[in-house]
């Protein structure tokens, strides 16, 4: 008895279709894939446009001390980066919104030069604060901006009266005073126990993930404490860079009065200037500072010769 074999015949016609429709579906999936990662992008872009644009108000100080919240539709990640090209640097902004369960790469980079944002690489969640606070050194520099995620609690552990009171007043949800959650960022101005941010608030040191930063005033310590080491850097250095430009226009501005009033001002604003331009990281602020308590000491006692 001979064996036999059973064959799958399948005539070439139907073969032939098959591998044609197998491509067409993948062009098919490919092309709708491409599709969603492009509206994807593109609506990414728009948002960290938008994102600039609601910042606005919080820049020019009409917000000033209160507390904004922007609500996102779906779970999103706000990259803050800078650079330094040009006289005042860039701020950068970049989203990315969660897809299919999936972060996408950041979509494009959107960039500001009169902003000033100081938050973590990147803060992800559906709700963000958002407050900004004046920074002064010695004349109004800009307003600097903060954000954080409602995911991330702050605890101020035994802060000055002041900053206490400051953060009670932005009633901001997801600070705290007292109370805090157990899953709060311990934020000490007292070495102990469980503390994430370490202030020094007598030397103007913030430690931070095993790293230092150094601040001059309330609003570059809330800049520190918020931030992490490279956007803190980074932004600090674009501050100087406007300090460095705003000095040679004060210093303009002391000639003109001294020529059509005979009033002079004596301030040291070459040497500010010098020394702002030339700052390498914040370690140097301190010696930056000293001059800058002389500048302001001596405009607010000449009231008739005042640059700002």
């Amino acid at each position: 008895m001979k064996n036999k074999k059973a064959y799958l015949q399948i005539p070439f016609a139907w073969l032939f279709a098959i591998i044609v429709g197998a491509f067409i579906l993948f062009l098919a999936i490919y092309g709708v894939t491409k599709l969603i990662n492009v509206s994807q992008y593109e609506l990414d872009t728009k948002t960290a446009k938008n994102l600039g644009v609601l910042l606005h108000p919080l820049e020019t100080g009409f917000e000033t001390g209160k507390t904004t919240s922007l609500t996102l539709p779906t779970e999103t990640r706000i990259y803050n980066k800078c650079n330094l090209y040009g006289n005042f640097g860039n701020q950068i902004i970049q989203i990315s919104q969660k897809s299919f369960n999936k972060w996408p790469e950041p979509a494009g980079k959107v960039s500001f030069q009169n902003k000033y944002i100081f938050s973590e690489e990147y803060v992800e969640g559906k709700k963000f604060y958002i407050f900004s606070k004046p920074f002064n050194f010695p004349f109004k520099v800009s307003d600097l901006i903060y954000i954080t995620s409602s995911l991330d609690k702050y605890c101020f552990l035994d802060a000055p009266e002041d900053i206490e009171d400051e953060v009670l007043y932005l009633r901001q949800e997801n600070f705290f005073v007292e109370d805090c959650p157990e899953d709060s960022i311990n934020v000490c101005f007292r070495i102990g126990p469980n503390c994430d941010v370490n202030v020094n608030y007598n030397i103007g040191e913030v430690e931070k993930n095993n790293e230092k930063v150094y601040f001059e005033g309330d609003a570059l310590m809330y800049a520190a404490v918020f931030s992490d080491k490279e956007v803190y850097e980074c932004q600090l250095k674009r501050l100087m860079q406007r300090v460095g430009n705003l000095a040679s226009v004060y210093k303009d501005k002391a000639v003109f009065i001294s020529q059509t009033v005979g009033c002079h001002s004596n301030l040291n604003l070459l040497g500010l200037r010098d020394l702002a331009n030339d700052l390498e990281s914040s370690n140097n602020l301190v010696s930056i500072s000293y001059i800058v308590e002389d500048i302001k000491n001596k405009n607010e006692a000449n009231s008739e010769c005042r640059l700002w």
